[in-house]
């Protein structure tokens, strides 16, 4: 198809921070395991675990806390 434009879905209100928080955690589990800093490994697990369930519920379009959209 000539000139036919390719368009990516976009979610109102979509900002990433699912992704953010998750990325987040990720480092705390670093630091905290590398430094031998049980909080923040404990901080870290505890963020990647919310951020996957949020990320997981906000595609399937299920609502959290009466929110279409947590973020």
């Amino acid at each position: 198809m000539r000139g036919a434009a390719l368009h990516r879905c976009v979610v109102p209100g979509d900002t990433g921070y699912d992704e953010d928080m998750i990325i987040i955690g990720l480092v705390l589990l670093l630091i905290g395991a590398l430094a031998s800093i049980p909080i923040l490994w404990t901080l870290g697990v505890i963020l990647v675990i919310v951020g996957v369930i949020l990320l997981i519920l906000g595609n399937i379009g299920h609502q959290v806390g009466g929110r279409a959209h947590y973020w």
